[in-house]
């Protein structure tokens, strides 16, 4: 796709630009030119005023189709640096995965939080840099213009507004507290005001970028066709679940519910759960055979009904034409890094996996069924103990060589790569989200339905109470023509089976009735909490959510030991002084330059 191209206009335009947007003379540097901005008291540090790529023109104005599409694809350009941090400063930091001997400094000092200014994978300029394209567009698009009624660039002015929320959620995640900065920064003058400005914390951005989205919701985003065999549309975040995470973030529950339901049953838009999953043979009650369905769900991007991926990053294929992704190299044994990975699925990650109850309803006859449990011992893979999706996830086996040779012979394999780019959402973990935003805003029962039987109104009514359904209202309608028990199953049945019929995963109760459904909901709630928080473990392993995930929670608690006590013990054992040291809640967050 030679996204590089948007960055310097004396690069000969790729051959698919051509018929999108039609031949172009010249596009203003000023519309795609990265701004190096970055938070430190040297105003150089702030923004990159001598760079060769930046080309201000105070009477530049974007008011052509062409120049709209070539600034957009400017900004995902600048999102293709920050693609692969994204997944690293979330994985990398939690408690999944952990680094080998083999892995760079820079990586095992970000699994130790030992993070310094001048680690690769903290470099505040490049999210700022997308921060600073985004203002520039959206200060000099003509938004206003319009043909035939219809604003020309409504499309690209959600899609670039969206673009800018998410790239400060994700700096605010990984900064804490940053200066809010809504207009262009074009000379030192400007850094040094930008400077000035008291930092803004998480919950403040979050609530920022809510009013400025949330009146975009029915805008629909730009679809630029095919690019390089990939769908254009994928490229773009939809609204209403970016509007979820920040409300999520911000606390505002119902609100997040309410977007993330809205997204999910949007008419003529449905998203089902689907029922792709890995599971034990269903004809045989020994145990013995696996049918992977879910692996290539998880990364596919095709656009088809089993494809989860609704919005990623799109990457180079090669590093000759831009900016392609590392990850392939870090999680995976490749010859570009003569098969030596850097990070392999942590002792908590196979504990927490292994200790899942698998419930397989085995059909003796038309009338009368077995509910079993899969064995965790002495099975041919010790992966098929209890969830399959570490398994379906991951492989290693030992392929020997000579004592002279320069590879290994240690092969791993982690499945959890998009071959197209980096994902932001996947419709597993918006549900996981949307059974978050449920539980916090008072819905446990509903909550749990997500995570063992799936939403469809036949679930709906047997299983979640009437008195909290009434409760909740609306936030359960789901058209019964499109939301079915044969395109739905709860999120643990994935990798856990028949999870309707499984008597160890149920809803928690109190031993004793409580006083009022507002007891009983007190009291479920972070029992429910923990149960969501392993299944997007289980579910988003390795995708770089797990420890904003924790992190979210501990903060929504008060309580840093909810992050820092698994962290600790990622590897076993509880590293005491990795466990003192995020006791401290600012040491979740990078420092800036």
């Amino acid at each position: 796709m030679k996204l590089a191209f948007y960055i310097n206009s004396s690069i000969s335009t790729p051959a698919w630009l051509h018929g999108l947007v039609g031949k172009m003379t010249h596009v203003s540097m000023a519309l795609t030119a990265a701004t190096a901005l970055c938070l430190t008291t040297s105003c150089s540090g702030i923004l990159d005023t001598d760079s060769e790529l930046v080309e201000f023109e105070e009477d530049n104005h974007i008011d052509t189709p062409q120049d709209s599409v070539y600034s957009v694809m400017g900004i995902i350009y600048n999102m293709q640096k920050i693609a692969d941090r994204t997944v690293i400063l979330g994985e990398m930091r939690g408690d999944l995965l952990t680094p080998t001997d083999h892995a760079s400094a820079a990586l095992k000092d970000v699994a130790n939080f030992n993070i310094g200014t001048d680690n690769t994978y903290n470099a505040i300029a490049d999210y700022f840099a997308v921060i600073n394209n985004c203002n520039f567009y959206l200060s000099h698009v003509d938004s206003l213009l319009t043909i035939r009624n219809k604003k020309v660039f409504a499309d690209e002015v959600a899609a670039v507004r969206t673009y800018r929320a998410w790239a400060y959620l994700e700096a605010a995640k990984v900064y804490g507290s940053l200066p809010l900065i809504t207009t262009p920064i074009v000379n030192e003058h400007q850094a040094q005001e930008a400077l000035k400005k008291q930092p803004s914390s998480l919950t403040d951005i979050c609530n920022f970028f809510i009013d400025d989205l949330k009146n975009l919701v029915n805008v629909d985003l730009p679809n630029y066709g095919t690019i390089s065999g990939m769908s254009s549309q994928q490229f773009f975040i939809p609204v209403r679940v970016l509007l979820g995470d920040l409300c999520l973030w911000a606390g505002r529950y119902q609100e997040a519910a309410t977007y993330y339901h809205d997204y999910l049953t949007r008419t003529g838009h449905e998203v089902p759960t689907g029922t792709s999953r890995v599971a034990w043979a269903s004809n045989s009650n020994r145990f013995e055979n696996v049918s992977n369905g879910y692996s290539s769900s998880v990364v596919s991007t095709d656009g088809g009904t089993s494809a989860e991926c609704s919005s990623y990053i799109p990457m180079e294929t090669s590093a000759f034409d831009g900016i392609n992704s590392d990850l392939k190299n870090i999680y995976n044994s490749t010859e570009l890094n003569n098969y030596y990975y850097q990070v392999t699925p942590s002792e908590a990650m196979r504990s927490l996996s292994a200790r899942q109850a698998y419930c397989l309803e085995y059909h003796l006859s038309d009338t009368k069924i077995d509910t079993l449990y899969s064995p965790k011992e002495k099975l041919a893979n010790p992966l098929y103990a209890g969830d399959l999706r570490l398994y379906a996830n991951y492989s290693h086996h030992v392929n020997k060589q000579s004592s002279f040779s320069k590879y290994s012979s240690y092969r791993q394999t982690l499945q959890k790569i998009n071959s197209y780019g980096i994902n932001l959402c996947r419709r597993q973990l918006i549900y996981l989200h949307f059974a978050e935003a449920l539980n916090r805003a008072g819905f446990p029962e509903s909550a749990f339905c997500i995570l063992k039987y799936g939403l469809c109104n036949d679930n709906i009514s047997k299983y979640i109470s009437e008195k909290e359904r009434e409760a909740v209202g609306s936030l359960l309608d789901f058209n019964a023509n499109v939301f079915t028990t044969a395109n739905t199953q709860g999120i643990h049945s994935r990798g856990c089976g028949d999870s309707p019929a499984n008597a160890f995963y149920v809803l928690p109760e109190p031993a004793t009735e409580l006083a009022s459904r507002a007891d009983t909901v007190a009291y479920q709630m972070p029992l429910v909490e923990d149960l969501i928080v392993d299944e997007e473990a289980l579910e988003g392993s390795f995708e770089g959510q797990r420890f904003y995930d924790l992190m979210r929670v501990a903060l929504r608690r008060n309580d840093p030991n909810y992050l820092a006590d698994p962290v600790s013990r990622r590897d076993g054992e509880r590293n005491d002084a990795l466990y003192q040291r995020l006791l401290n809640t600012t040491n979740w967050y990078l420092p800036k330059q």
